[in-house]
């Protein structure tokens, strides 16, 4: 009975299996540091495979680079041994919601999901901090100390002298920020769909070298748009002299496979069709037959229906060839004027024959897309006229990018959760068209300001206020039959802690004799059946909001994730007591579960443990046995 790892994926290891797929001489066996044979790439035999294309070190080449770049490619696929523990107490209906809340860093967040949610994400929109340099509630000045930049950029050698006459100034401000966004975006990657997309908000600061970041790790053929955003309905005084009245969001899709939603008409944009000739056919817009350049073909004259001869104006031509224009006049399609007089005609395009929608533009005005001023206005109304947090975005911004990017039932994501605007974007979204979007909110528990106005109202981090938005939203909906019963609404909050299993029983290498026998429980004291239950999701790939019930068989509580009423055709079973019996192992195996899971000192006898194998191969043998 194979035992489950309990640890995040090692990214590095998957990434060297892909290229032994394709050049498997170029990969060999090695110890790691814990004594276990993993792979390696032997680089010279691939550098000699590929060495037509590749690129040397020290060549020129087109790229951004900063100090601290190769330490965040590690950082971003190294393995980590923390885990996701359940939260009822704040948590709004744990057993039934899709949604999820994770309290914790954001990177430990997106490794612990690699498995659970690889390529299930549809959405991801995030505003991370903008590195302002500002003091702000999440930690916003990523800068370095001049001296560590210096060394780690090598413009010092070892004796602190100075190699170079350029401080790079800017570099020692950027690097650290560049570092953080991105480990976080390469793993942000990973979670997207083929067809999905990531939208990030930023400013002037620092869009250059988030544009940069998002063409190395998505491609820049995958570039949706950079989104200009008036962010500001009103001018402010700004020490340059000029108002800064926007913000950038640039959104990259995970492959070709993207497509945009179009956008609903609106009834100013309805109003433009009229009917001035009572045609038949409905509304319809007048739009320009001429084209501003031209071209011999379609430049021919076209007889008005007061008989005049009438030709496009020098340096143009028609849109249409003869033979298309010829089949527009015979279906009356051409349009001369109320008294068919006007110096050219215009062609006629039905509102019953156009698209459901009009395509995406990339300047959002405030009045298409919200503005800070809104955003401000939403936080008050349901904090009782307090604005808790300083920068929030408006729920219109964010649900114009779910229009765009979503159906009905997508997983839009948001790993700086910040106000959870995302989250109540997403809720208000289903409540106007009945969907079943889901959202997954990730918030580091940043201590609060003690000046801020969160601080004086009790909030002690921003998870808890990020939380806390979620839940007055909740409160704050009308409630009909439809909506009670949906299991989108609310959250199940979520906790980065350390793993649930002891060092010593998962890491050998660093156990002594002297440890041996004061090791014999391979889980931490503190630690409950549900926390391992998680854990067992996090490590199995299984979804986290699926639903969860336990019952009592053989005196012993076992968990049924995602099962029928009867506990029959289960994702996941499993049983974290002790003295398990074959009696008890039989009944489960009795319910065809795809999953099983025991503790592997949870058997009655060695005897039983033995025989669990065969057991289900006898009664279940589609079901995976494994024991932590």
């Amino acid at each position: 009975m194979d035992k489950l790892k309990m640890h995040s994926p090692d990214l590095s290891q998957a990434n060297i299996e892909k290229i032994q797929s394709l050049f498997p001489y170029c990969v060999t066996e090695v110890y790691g540091e814990d004594g276990e044979i993993k792979l390696a790439v032997d680089f010279d035999l691939l550098k000699q495979e590929l060495s037509d294309s590749i690129v040397e070190g020290p060549q020129e080449r087109y790229h951004l680079n900063w100090p601290g770049k190769r330490e965040a490619l590690l950082t971003a696929n190294a393995p980590i041994t923390k885990t996701l523990r359940p939260c009822r107490d704040e948590s709004i209906n744990f057993d039934s919601t899709e949604n999820l809340f994770i309290e914790g860093d954001n990177l430990d967040a997106l490794k612990l999901l690699q498995e659970s949610y690889l390529g299930k994400i549809d959405l991801i929109f995030i505003d991370p901090p903008y590195n302002t340099g500002s003091d702000f509630i999440y930690k916003d000045n990523f800068s370095v100390e001049k001296s560590k930049f210096l060394e780690s950029d090598g413009q010092v050698d070892d004796l602190n002298n100075r190699l170079m006459s350029n401080t790079n100034a800017d570099g020692r401000f950027h690097s650290s920020w560049l570092s953080m966004m991105f480990s976080r975006l390469k793993l942000a990657k990973n979670l997207l769909s083929e067809n999905g997309a990531i939208f990030v908000a930023i400013d002037d600061g620092e869009v250059a070298n988030v544009r940069k970041l998002l063409d190395e790790i998505f491609g820049r053929d995958n570039l949706i748009a950079n989104f200009v955003w008036q962010s500001k309905d009103t001018p402010g005084n700004d020490s340059t002299g000029v108002a800064q009245t926007h913000n950038h969001v640039i959104a990259f899709s995970k492959s070709n496979s993207f497509k945009p939603n179009l956008l609903e008409r609106s009834d100013k944009q309805i109003a433009n069709y009229k009917n001035p000739d009572d045609d038949p056919r409905g509304v319809w817009l007048a739009t320009p037959l001429t084209r501003s350049e031209f071209r011999e073909r379609d430049f021919y004259p076209l007889v008005s229906p007061d008989g005049r001869e009438v030709y496009p104006p020098d340096g143009t031509c028609w849109r249409r060839p003869k033979d298309v224009i010829e089949k527009l006049i015979n279906e009356n399609r051409l349009w001369w004027g109320v008294k068919g007089n006007a110096n050219f005609p215009m062609e006629k395009k039905f509102l019953s024959e156009t698209k459901d929608g009009v395509v995406n533009q990339s300047w959002w005005p405030y009045e298409f897309a919200g503005s800070t001023r809104n955003a401000n206005a939403e936080i008050k109304k349901l904090f009782d006229g307090k604005k808790p947090f300083d920068t929030p975005k408006p729920t219109q911004l964010i649900k114009r990018v779910i229009d765009m990017c979503t159906s009905k039932d997508s997983v839009v994501l948001d790993f700086f959760a910040g106000s959870s605007t995302t989250a109540q974007s997403v809720m208000e979204c289903n409540i106007r068209d009945e969907g079943k979007r889901t959202f997954i909110m990730v918030q580091i528990p940043e201590y609060c300001n003690e000046k801020s106005q969160a601080f004086r109202d009790g909030f002690e981090n921003i998870a808890q206020l990020s939380r806390s938005r979620i839940e007055r939203f909740f409160n704050s909906i009308n409630f009909n039959d439809k909506l009670t019963l949906s299991n989108r609404l609310g959250f199940r909050t979520l906790k980065v802690g350390e793993t649930n299993m002891t060092d010593v029983y998962y890491r050998p290498d660093k156990a002594n004799q002297a440890d041996m026998f004061a090791q014999v429980q391979n889980i931490r004291e503190d630690r409950s059946d549900e926390d391992l239950l998680f854990q067992v999701l996090l490590d199995w790939g299984v979804g986290l909001t699926l639903t969860i019930s336990k019952q009592q068989i053989s005196s012993k509580d076992v968990f049924f994730v995602n099962a029928n009423d009867t506990g029959e055709g289960a994702d996941l079973i499993a049983c974290f007591a002790s003295d398990i019996s074959n009696e008890l192992i039989k009944t489960i195996a009795e319910k065809q579960p795809l999953r099983v899971v025991f503790r592997d000192d949870g058997f009655a006898t060695d005897a039983v443990k033995i025989n669990v194998e065969q057991i289900f191969k006898q009664i279940s043998p589609i079901t995976d046995v494994k024991s932590i």
